[in-house]
């Protein structure tokens, strides 16, 4: 049982998310208590003796609102319901009285760019053009052959358009048909959005994690997109072939996160994070993270997709947020619901071992907020999931060529003897790792040397040390397989240095008698790093 520690208290120099370490949980993969196949609340709750026992400061929950699950609840049918196939509202008041007892904060999802097309507003909308929510989505008439109103895509493959009958317009979805775009530009579809944010609110959330936020408004005048230039990537969909510069990233996004900050502000210690993809995303995230008027924090894509993790993708992602009045804070994933595990896209087979606790080492250690997706602790690997036991849309749609998203929705192993590795009493949703077994929890918590042990240990340093926190970040060197960087805060100075490659690398700071190691990993030396080293230093004179 992990010690009862009350939450901290807010104060306006050092918010409590500043510097936090927060652990995403996807519902339907986390912990079946029912016996029906799928993660749910009560398993959540079940559990969260073991995320406090990581030293995480707050819990991000992936969608569990009401939904026909095309695309696994973010096709939401109703903002302020608990699908049944998670519980009800009172398991979600169970959910948060536990968390707070254990000193965790609880974040949800918000998803505002689109509803599913189960939701009554979708309903009342498509059944006529005169109708009170007639303008919440976005309709267009077509063109005078009857085609589309102009060239738009959506991610999933396919039109950014589907023909409505009973409308004779075709209405907008940047997603799946059955997830319709909102007309955000509404004023009375915000105040809509606002009065869903203020119901969490109400019921003791302690933030949102918003998705897909730069998808939220369009161009009114739906002018077409641009060809995008040839890249070196593959192109799997549609989508990847053009600039997404109208249907998307309207200027007048920040003025509706501006008043959701002003909103959330009514609730003290209350904290927002947004993803940001696409084709611009530092621009958008410092636009809407800017001046301590939008949203907290934000994170990109910098890491989620990264075929390989070097100095310089560190240096270009960390560089991109300076310690500056008016830039808001950075928050970082490796991995996450739709991104590949870290560890099998990083890691070399052979040593995954000590390239696992190097990354981790370098995670705990950048500034900003670190996102730590399921199983992430205890170094999962992406799972190979056969054709036929697919359920993303995306995957399937556009087979063989896109990276499925189930091989990181996995269910979480708990026992390693038990049916379904203590997941639930019957076959998941999804299969599990066939080597995931023997990286269960049970068999990490009884090995000291285990991933599961070293996260634990790592994010004890990171709380421990001040600069690691909330300190400013300088880097030194980031050539070759060597990452050095500096983190000082009023109270400490810290040397970060990492060894990214296979061969020893010969390093150490100057006057090195003026520093001591605080954390290191795979038998660094006080003048050198070996393959995939990494240690920390403090400055002790």
């Amino acid at each position: 049982m992990s010690e009862i520690r009350p939450l901290p208290a807010v104060t306006v120099d050092r918010p409590w998310w500043r510097g936090a370490t927060i652990y995403q949980v996807y519902p339907r993969s986390f912990r079946d208590s029912n016996g029906d196949g799928i993660g749910d609340l009560p398993g959540i709750t079940s559990k969260l003796d073991y995320i406090a026992s990581l030293g995480v400061d707050a819990v991000w929950l992936s969608p569990f609102f009401t939904s026909p699950m095309k695309d696994f609840g973010y096709d939401v049918a109703d903002y302020c319901g608990v699908d049944p196939i998670f519980g009800c509202l009172s398991d979600f008041d169970d959910l948060i009285a536990k968390a707070h007892e254990l000193g965790l904060r609880i974040l949800i999802d918000q998803v505002y760019s689109h509803t599913s097309d189960q939701h009554r507003w979708f309903s009342e909308s498509r059944s006529s053009r005169e109708n009170d929510k007639a303008d919440w989505y976005v309709w267009a008439d077509p063109k005078v052959d009857g085609s589309p109103p102009n060239n738009w895509q959506s991610v999933f493959g396919g039109p950014a358009w589907t023909w409505d009958a009973r409308r004779c317009q075709y209405y907008m979805h940047n997603f799946l048909s059955s997830q319709p775009q909102m007309n955000m530009h509404n004023p009375k579809v915000q105040d809509a959005m606002l009065g869903v944010a203020q119901f969490w609110l109400d019921r003791g959330v302690d933030g949102f994690r918003v998705d897909a936020i730069n998808f939220a408004m369009h161009d009114p005048d739906l002018k077409d997109n641009p060809p995008a230039p040839l890249g070196n990537g593959v192109r799997t969909r549609p989508f990847d072939f053009q600039l997404k510069i109208h249907n998307q990233s309207h200027p007048d996004i920040p003025g509706f996160i501006a008043r959701m900050r002003a909103l959330m502000d009514k609730y003290p210690g209350r904290f927002s994070v947004a993803e940001v993809g696409g084709d611009q995303p530092d621009r958008e995230m410092k636009a809407f993270t800017a001046d301590n008027r939008h949203f907290d924090s934000a994170y990109g894509f910098n890491f989620l997709y990264a075929e390989s993790l070097t100095p310089a993708l560190v240096r270009e992602a960390l560089e991109a947020w300076p310690d500056q009045e008016g830039i808001g804070w950075p928050s970082w994933a490796f991995s996450n619901h739709d991104a590949p595990r870290w560890i099998s896209r990083w890691a070399p087979e052979d040593s995954r071992t000590a390239y696992a606790a190097m990354a981790m080492m370098l995670f705990i250690s950048l500034r900003g907020n670190v996102i730590l997706w399921q199983g992430e602790e205890l170094g999962l690997t992406q799972v190979d999931i056969p054709f036929e036991k697919l359920q993303d849309p995306e995957a399937i749609a556009n087979w063989p060529l896109t990276l499925s998203r189930d091989g990181t929705r996995t269910p979480m192993p708990w026992m390693a003897d038990a049916a379904q590795c203590g997941f639930s009493s019957v076959e998941p949703w999804l299969p599990l790792g066939v080597d995931h077994r023997a990286m269960s929890v049970d068999v990490e918590e009884a090995d000291p040397q285990s991933m599961l042990a070293l996260t634990r240990k790592l994010l004890a340093t990171r709380s421990a040390n001040d600069a690691l926190q909330i300190g400013d970040l300088e880097i030194v060197e980031a050539l070759g397989d060597l990452l050095v960087f500096e983190r000082r805060s009023p109270q400490q100075h810290l040397i970060c240095a990492f060894n990214m490659g296979r061969k020893d690398i010969a390093w150490q700071p100057a006057q090195p008698d003026r520093w001591r190691v605080i954390a290191a990993v795979n038998e660094t030396t006080p003048s050198g790093l070996p393959a995939f080293g990494a240690k920390i230093l403090e400055k002790i004179a």
